[in-house]
C-alpha cells in the first residue's frame, strides 16, 4: 500500500481547533484528543456522512452513507456510531517522512481480530516555518477502544489492588499470541519489536474476557537477521535503543554477540514480560530502576526475575514457570509462538472456571 497524498492541507489545522479534517475524500470531526507522544496526537473522531435522498437511495427515508464504508474491506472494522481513532503524526524531517511511510507499509501487511487494522491513511503537505520549505503531517484512522490500553487498565486496578482472574490473565495472553502468530508466520517473518502493556488495547466484554489488540507497528521489522561483525551488532544495539522499550527489550538486543542469528524470539522476551505485567500490572525488571545501584540491563541480561505479592489465592505456580520459559536469555532455547499457544491452551484446560 502507497501513501495518499492530500491536496487539502488548507485544513490540518483543524485538528487543533476542534474542527473537521479530511482523510482522503472522506471527512471526520475532532471530538476530543485522546492521547499524545513524541510527535503524534490521537483524536477521537466521527466521521462526517452524507445524507441521500429519498429518490437516490431507492424511495423511503433518507439513508446516512458513510464513505468509509465503500473503502474497507473488512465491514467488521466499521464503526456503529462512526467514531475512530485518528492519529496525526507531525513529521519534520525525510528521516521521519520515511518512518511513517514504513508504519503504513508494515500495518498493510496484517491481517487478523487481534491486530489493530489500519482502515485508511493521508500525508499532506504543510507549510514550515522556514520560508519555502514544507513539512508534512499524517493522519492514520483506527478502529476506536475507548477502554484504554492494558496499561491504562493495570495502573487503575493497581491503584485498588484488584488483579485479573487466572482466566482472564490467559485469555487476554492468548489473543496477544494469536496475533503475534499472524506477523511471526509471514514469508518472511515480521517482529512486533515493542510488545508491551502500552501496546495493547483492552474492551471489556460483559460476560467474558477483556478483548485484547495489538497495536502500533512503528517498530515492525522483517525479524530475521545474521549478525557477522561487531559493527553489525552495534548497529542493531542503537537501532533497538531507538524502537524497542528498554523494560521489555530482549538481552540479545541490549548486547549482541558479534556473530549471531536474530529471529522473532525477540518478541517471545517481550511476551513473557506482558504476561507477567498482566499478572503484577508491572514489568518484571523494572524493580531495578528503583533499587540503588540497579541496573535494568543487569536485571534482564541475567533474567533475575522477581515474584511481587499478587491475588488472594496467588497464581498457579504453572503460570510462573511459564513466564520463566519465555523470560531465557539465550535466543536459542527460547520458545517459538507456536510452542507458547501450545501450552496456554493446556493452561487455560486446567485453570479456566
Amino acid at each position: 500500500m502507497g501513501c495518499s497524498f492530500s491536496g487539502l492541507n488548507a485544513l490540518y489545522d483543524a485538528v487543533n481547533g476542534g474542527g473537521d479534517v479530511w482523510i482522503n475524500e472522506n471527512r471526520f470531526k475532532i471530538v476530543r484528543q485522546l492521547g499524545e507522544g513524541g510527535f503524534a496526537y490521537v483524536y477521537l473522531v466521527k466521521e462526517v456522512v452524507n445524507v441521500s435522498s429519498p429518490a437516490s437511495s431507492g424511495g423511503g427515508a433518507a439513508a446516512a452513507v458513510g464513505g468509509l464504508s465503500k473503502k474497507v474491506k473488512d465491514k467488521s472494522h466499521l464503526s456503529g456510531d462512526g467514531t475512530y481513532a485518528m492519529k496525526k503524526v507531525l513529521i519534520q524531517n525525510d528521516e521521519q517522512l520515511e518512518l511513517v511511510r514504513e508504519e503504513i507499509r508494515v500495518s498493510s501487511l496484517f491481517n487478523h481480530s487481534n491486530l489493530l487494522p489500519l482502515l485508511d491513511h493521508a500525508i499532506i503537505s504543510v507549510k514550515a516555518a522556514q520560508e519555502g520549505s514544507l513539512n508534512h503531517e499524517a493522519y492514520l484512522l483506527f478502529p476506536v477502544h475507548l477502554d484504554g490500553t492494558l496499561l491504562d487498565n493495570s495502573v487503575a486496578m493497581k491503584s485498588k489492588k484488584e488483579f485479573f482472574s487466572t482466566t482472564d490473565v490467559l485469555q487476554i495472553f492468548l489473543q496477544l499470541c494469536a496475533g503475534l502468530k499472524n506477523m511471526h508466520n509471514l514469508d518472511p517473518p515480521y517482529a512486533h519489536n515493542d510488545v508491551k502493556p502500552g501496546n495493547v488495547l483492552l474492551t471489556h466484554r460483559k460476560g467474558q474476557s477483556p478483548l485484547a489488540i495489538l497495536m502500533d507497528f512503528g517498530s515492525a521489522r522483517p525479524a530475521r537477521r545474521q549478525i557477522r561483525s561487531r559493527s553489525e551488532a552495534l548497529q542493531l544495539q542503537e537501532w533497538a535503543s531507538e524502537h524497542c522499550s528498554a523494560p521489555i527489550r530482549a538481552p540479545e538486543l541490549w548486547d549482541c554477540p558479534s556473530h549471531a542469528d536474530i529471529d522473532e524470539r525477540t518478541d517471545i522476551w517481550s511476551l513473557g514480560c506482558t504476561l507477567y505485567a498482566i499478572m503484577y500490572g508491572v514489568s518484571p525488571f523494572e524493580y531495578a530502576l528503583g533499587e540503588s545501584g540497579g541496573s535494568l540491563q543487569l536485571a534482564i541480561v541475567n533474567a533475575q526475575i522477581k515474584w511481587p505479592a499478587g491475588p488472594k489465592p496467588p497464581y498457579p505456580e504453572a503460570l510462573h514457570q511459564f513466564v520463566t520459559w519465555m523470560l531465557q536469555p539465550q535466543l536459542a532455547v527460547r520458545p517459538h509462538i507456536d510452542d507458547i499457544i501450545i501450552h496456554v491452551d493446556k493452561l487455560i484446560s486446567k485453570f479456566s472456571n
